[in-house]
């Protein structure tokens, strides 16, 4: 496939990328403790992967408040900004460009995770239902665990919530960092407070679509002002789900997702961002993205769109073929493929991923995956 149009050049914002191949980010749960810091190990293995055109790093949490699983890592602390420029400067010596994507959690914590042992925080205090958080039993062993009850953050409290993403995003360029991507997805705190089944405020954060939309629009604001629009994505999981009971478990969607998005979309247009990531849902037998949705965020966003979730090298042709985006991200893949690229390419056979190593542990499973021979 290395005349396809997966590996033609493409402009995002300053940078000239070499392909439209991404590396999305992806929870590995390997930061060193204490302390939730980048390491050696992480610049290896985000090295092996500077092949993509374009990199953006697992979730980094803003604040200590913001973590929801053991061994992530932050970018709040001095050692964590050094520690992430390790990575930086592996991946440039490379010739890669990179985004740290900034990441809170909201009520998807447990009180084992948080300052104090104190609950997590939330638009309202409503505990998060069909999902587990990650917590750490022992010096290096975890185990999952249900979240906690939240408790409401005050009015102050949520514009101090944006001024942390601000400084999170100069912390990234302290790192090194190419740019940043705010994550508005996954039922994680920004996506609490668009979605309505979690967001039951009485305050200008909460009510009305723009109301709940309030919190995206000045943190995205906050960032760009940072980092420059030109260096800023933003990152949603829209889910059309078939069933009220997956709206509810993932917090994602509206009783009209097509509405919800696209009205936040037009908020990122109006700010300039470089570019939209959108996760489509990953399990088997997911819905797909509506291609009326699709057809709307083209015409609703004028930068760069990049779509992720269970791709394979054809699909992600079709879509950028159709003009519904412009890059691909490939997550399980480029974790057993760290020349997933070359591989793509030259339509080579890819390494299986093996589940038992993908969070935690040490290098196995993290930096042993082979290159094609």
């Amino acid at each position: 496939m290395k005349d396809s149009i997966l590996f033609q050049s493409t402009q995002l914002g300053p940078y000239t990328l070499k392909n439209r191949i991404v590396l999305p980010p992806l929870t590995r749960s390997r930061s060193s403790q204490p302390g939730n810091i980048a390491n050696d190990l992480m610049a290896a293995y985000y090295r092996q992967r500077a092949s993509a055109g374009f990199m953006v790093t697992e979730g980094t949490q803003i604040e200590p408040r913001g973590q929801g699983y053991a061994w992530t890592p932050g970018i709040h602390s001095a050692e964590q900004v050094e520690g992430w420029r390790k990575v930086t400067d592996a991946v440039h010596e490379e010739g890669g460009v990179i985004f740290a994507q900034l990441w809170h959690v909201g009520r998807v914590s447990h009180n084992s995770l948080q300052p104090g042992g104190e609950a997590p925080i939330a638009p309202s205090a409503i505990a998060a239902d069909n999902v587990s958080v990650f917590i750490e039993t022992a010096p290096g062993a975890g185990a999952l665990a249900p979240p906690s009850v939240p408790r409401a953050l005050t009015t102050s409290e949520v514009k101090e919530i944006v001024q942390m993403y601000a400084q999170a995003a100069r912390n990234a360029l302290d790192a090194g960092f190419d740019g940043v991507e705010i994550h508005c997805a996954n039922g994680y705190l920004v996506n609490q407070f668009i979605s309505a089944h979690t967001n039951h405020r009485e305050d200008e954060y909460g009510g009305s679509l723009e109301n709940r939309l309030r919190l995206l629009r000045e943190i995205t604001q906050a960032v760009a002002e940072v980092v420059g629009k030109e260096r800023l994505g933003v990152r949603f999981a829209p889910l059309f789900a078939s069933t009220d009971e997956d709206r509810v478990y993932l917090g994602l969607v509206e009783e009209n997702p097509h509405e919800t998005y696209v009205e936040a979309i037009k908020i990122l247009e109006e700010v300039g961002i470089a570019y939209l990531s959108l996760a489509e849902a990953d399990w088997n037998n997911a819905p797909e993205l509506p291609e009326t949705f699709r057809s709307a965020v083209r015409s609703t966003f004028s930068g760069k769109i990049l779509y992720a979730g269970k791709y394979t090298a054809e699909r992600g042709v079709r879509v950028i073929e159709a003009g519904w985006g412009d890059l691909v991200a490939f997550g399980r893949p480029f974790i057993a493929n760290p020349d997933l690229p070359t591989r793509i390419a030259n339509d080579w056979p890819l390494n299986p991923v093996d589940p038992s190593t993908m969070y935690g542990g040490t290098g196995k499973g993290y930096i042993d995956y082979p290159t094609y021979e």
